[in-house]
């Protein structure tokens, strides 16, 4: 068939398919029946009409058609009650053995506060404050136990009480990262506390008011907590036991499972802080019988909806349990040089990279970077042990100073310092060795570093010197001036010319490509910091007098507990926990310069095919060359 006529045979239907896509009501079964007749018009311009712009229209509005017909599937009602009755349930269940081990273990901590208080009355002083203990005191006097309750504006307490209560859960959740070390550490602060509570009442004669009172919400709000405990622990547990998976995958499963069963606590969370502002406010008013059924049922609800109904799902579909997610979509990607991305691309595809290649750029890192870090900034520490001896109120500022060493504040930090900058070129080195063997012939990384690492480190050591050498406050508005920079290491690395034409070639890029270099930078510098928020919150201020926590992260309790361990056996807490939060710094900061340095290598790529077309000179070199696996019927 000719083409026009193919054209005109089909025009009316292609153009039909244009309306409707622009249309806000359009139907998705018709869709569905265009996407059958496009997607054969397609297959039919692909044997016939390969370089006609015929097959390129119809592939994009093949393309039109699939997301038109998804887009209706991902927002339909019966995906999400389908999503709410089976596969939420179905992720409990899966995480049943977790979220029992943590109701196990918080059960367990109330006991230890139980006894505690009931062998030292003044137990509750050590672990609420004496400011809390003694206005209870003061409510049990006035006639009044509960009088903490109390809150005139009744909406701002439940504003309040609802933001914090979900900021403890998810906090309790993302400390599972920590393999699981963090979420027990909260349990067992929460359950201590509850424990230590609860039995200082019944030394008052109180309990049973006590426990209708706190109760009322207490029911939804705690068992919110264990919950989020059995979610955190199914989150470290994924990358503990990774099982079948490679541990990334069964550590990203994990967390989307848990996060799922987050999803699920949050309207419990609200309820709960619904009943505490305008129920509990009132249990003196209340008839004792009201308050028991309040609590039983608040416990029935929970047990239904995380205990009996997962089962039930369970049961019902057996079939569903043995399916595992996929993870094809990740693991079909393939690296292709020479392709011009867009930013979102460009940001798509380095994540990919990052995580697909992971294991080859950091097995190096881990083996020979990590330890010479530990090394060197353990050695600072405990030749200058009292730059340790103090909570710093941007400590992630201060720690960072010792470990890189820009304070220069003695020779060993220009010593630091002058290491650093070999170990920063060896992490990007890591790196761009994966990219040249991707690209080129394979290259063993030590023949790598014996051809590129000294341009490597000379070209690393400008923005190195231009950042450490000012006061970090001083020298953040030169980030600004980072990007022209930027492309200079890759130039050197995969270029063949000479040094000096490929440092000029590297400086010409990164002009060219300044602002969106620098949006790149921005965007990779938000990702990291939204991912290490829930550990170390960039933004977490401390007092520098007391040690009070402003704006306290997972990192800051268990660097808490590290201080209070320590100082048990006589050491000194402060330097030990700043250990601990140096440790977690370096490590972070190893895993952040990679995923940096692969934006990096895209970007350079990008300006290379814009400025050379090196992969289209390729491309014309092989054109007309006979290519079995790519013959098409041409028409004449």
């Amino acid at each position: 068939m000719k083409e026009t006529r193919f054209i005109r045979e089909n025009q009316q239907k292609w153009e039909r398919f244009e309306k409707l896509n622009e249309s806000s009501d359009a139907n998705p079964d018709e869709l569905a029946d265009l996407y059958l007749d496009i997607t054969d018009d397609l297959g039919y311009a692909q044997t016939h009409y390969f370089r006609r712009t015929v097959r390129v229209y119809l592939n994009q509005l093949g393309q039109k058609v699939f997301i038109g017909v998804n887009k209706f599937k991902r927002d339909s009602f019966r995906n999400l009650v389908k999503e709410l009755t089976i596969s939420l349930p179905l992720e409990i269940y899966r995480s049943r053995k977790s979220l029992l081990t943590a109701l196990i273990a918080f059960m367990v901590y109330v006991t230890i506060g139980i006894v505690s208080t009931s062998v030292n009355p003044d137990f509750p002083r050590m672990v609420m404050g004496d400011s809390y203990v003694d206005m209870t005191i003061q409510n049990i006097e006035a006639g009044n136990p509960l009088g903490v309750y109390e809150d005139s504006d009744q909406l701002a307490m439940f504003i309040r009480i609802t933001t914090n209560n979900i900021f403890v859960a998810f906090l309790t959740f993302f400390a599972g990262l920590f393999f699981t070390l963090g979420t027990h550490l909260l349990l067992f602060s929460n359950g201590v506390m509850l424990g230590a509570f609860q039995y200082y009442f019944r030394l008052k004669g109180l309990l049973i008011t006590s426990f209708l009172g706190i109760w009322i919400h207490g029911a939804f709000e705690i068992s919110a907590i264990v919950l989020a405990g059995g979610a955190g622990i199914t989150a470290g547990n994924g990358w503990i036991f990774p099982g079948t998976h490679s541990r990334f995958q069964s550590f990203k499963l994990s967390v989307k499972r848990g996060i799922k069963i987050m999803l699920g606590l949050v309207p419990f969370i609200i309820a709960a802080g619904f009943l505490e502002s305008y129920v509990t406010h009132h249990y003196d008013s209340l008839p004792d019988w009201s308050k028991w059924f309040i609590i039983s049922f608040s416990f029935g609800l929970m047990l239904f909806f995380f205990v009996a109904y997962p089962f039930y799902v369970a049961k019902k579909n057996p079939h569903l349990l043995s399916q595992e997610d996929d993870f094809t979509g990740v693991n079909r990607y393939e690296f292709v040089s020479g392709k011009i991305r867009s930013l979102g691309e460009l940001i798509r595809d380095s994540l990919f990279f990052y995580q697909i290649y992971f294991q080859r750029f950091m097995g190096f890192i881990w083996k020979i970077v990590l330890p010479i870090a530990l090394v060197l900034i353990y050695l600072r520490d405990f030749l200058f042990p009292n730059d340790q001896e103090f909570v710093y109120y941007f400590d992630w500022v201060s720690q960072l100073e010792f470990i890189v060493g820009f304070g220069f504040k003695n020779n060993f930090d220009f010593i630091s310092f002058f290491i650093w900058t070999i170990l920063f070129s060896l992490i990007q080195a890591s790196v761009l060795h994966v990219f040249t063997n991707l690209n080129d012939s394979v290259v063993t990384f030590k023949e790598f570093l014996k051809k590129r690492f000294l341009v490597i480190y000379l070209v690393n050591l400008i923005p190195c010197l231009l950042l450490f050498l000012l006061p970090w406050y001083t020298s953040l508005p030169l980030l600004v001036l980072f990007p022209l920079f930027q492309l200079v290491m890759p130039s050197v690395s995969f270029e063949s010319e000479k040094w000096r034409t490929n440092i000029r070639n590297g400086f010409k890029y990164s002009a060219s490509s300044y602002f969106i270099s620098l949006l790149t930078f921005i965007i990779i510098l938000s990702i990291l910091a939204v991912f290490t928020q829930p550990i170390a919150f960039i933004g977490s201020l401390h007092n520098e007098y007391r040690g009070v926590e402003l704006f306290p992260d997972i990192l800051d309790l268990i660097a808490q507990f590290v201080e209070k361990i320590t100082s048990t056996y006589g050491l000194n807490g402060i330097f030990w926990a700043n250990i601990l939060r140096q440790t977690i710094y370096i490590v972070v900061l190893l895993m952040a310069i990679p995923l940096y340095t692969v934006s990096t290598c895209f970007l350079f790529s990008n300006m290379q095919e814009i400025k050379t077309a090196k992969s289209l000179q390729k491309e014309f070199k092989n054109f007309g060359k006979r290519n079995r696996f790519k013959e098409t019927e041409v028409e004449d």
